[in-house]
C-alpha cells in the first residue's frame, strides 16, 4: 500500500472479518437502515452528521439501487461511492447536527442528494497523484454525468446524476 509500508496494519480474526462483509449481513445492516431512517427514495432520509452515518448513507443507496429500483451493481457501485464523498463532506465541512439524503429514479437517470443547513460551496480542487484527501469533488466530477450544488434559503443540496440502464 503506497504510502503506509513503515505503518504497521491492524490485524484481527479472520471470521470476524469475513462475517462483518458477508453479503447477509450488509443486506440485514442495509434493511435496519431503511427501517430507521426511511427510505430515501420516498421522502428525504435525515441522518446525524457522524462519520459513521457515511457507511448508513452507502447502506441505504445500494438497497434502493439494488432492491428497490432494480439496477446494476456497477451503478450501485458508483452511486455508492459517490454519496460517500458527497456525506463526507457535509460532515466534514458544514458544522451540521444532521443533513439530508433523497434519491430519485427516472427513466435513464439516478439522482442522488445530499442536503446541509450551510450554504458554503463546496469546490473542486486540482487533485495531484499522491494526494490523500480532497478528492471526493473530483471522483463525483469523473464519475457521475451531471453534478451541481442548488442554494436553500437555509442551506444547500449538493447532487449528482447517473444515466443508468433501466431494466
Amino acid at each position: 500500500m503506497a504510502g503506509l509500508e513503515d505503518m504497521e496494519q491492524p490485524r484481527g480474526d479472520g471470521r470476524a472479518t469475513a462475517s462483518r462483509w458477508s453479503p447477509t449481513v450488509e443486506d440485514e445492516r442495509a434493511l435496519r437502515a431503511l427501517e430507521l431512517f426511511g427510505n430515501p427514495a420516498e421522502a428525504e432520509a435525515v441522518l446525524p452528521s457522524r462519520p459513521e452515518s457515511a457507511a448508513t448513507a452507502r447502506r441505504l443507496v445500494q438497497v434502493v439501487v439494488l432492491r428497490h429500483w432494480g439496477l446494476t451493481a456497477a451503478t450501485a457501485e458508483d452511486a455508492v461511492l459517490l454519496v460517500s464523498e458527497l456525506v463526507g463532506n457535509a460532515v466534514r465541512h458544514t458544522g451540521a447536527r444532521v443533513f439530508g439524503l433523497r434519491m430519485r429514479h427516472r427513466r435513464g437517470w439516478i439522482r442522488v442528494e445530499v442536503r446541509d443547513p450551510s450554504r458554503g460551496l463546496p469546490c473542486l480542487m486540482p487533485v495531484q497523484e499522491l494526494d490523500v484527501s480532497g478528492r471526493g469533488l473530483f471522483l463525483v466530477d469523473h464519475l457521475a454525468d451531471r453534478w451541481g450544488v442548488d442554494l436553500l434559503p437555509r442551506g444547500k443540496t449538493t447532487w449528482f446524476e447517473m444515466r443508468v440502464a433501466d431494466r
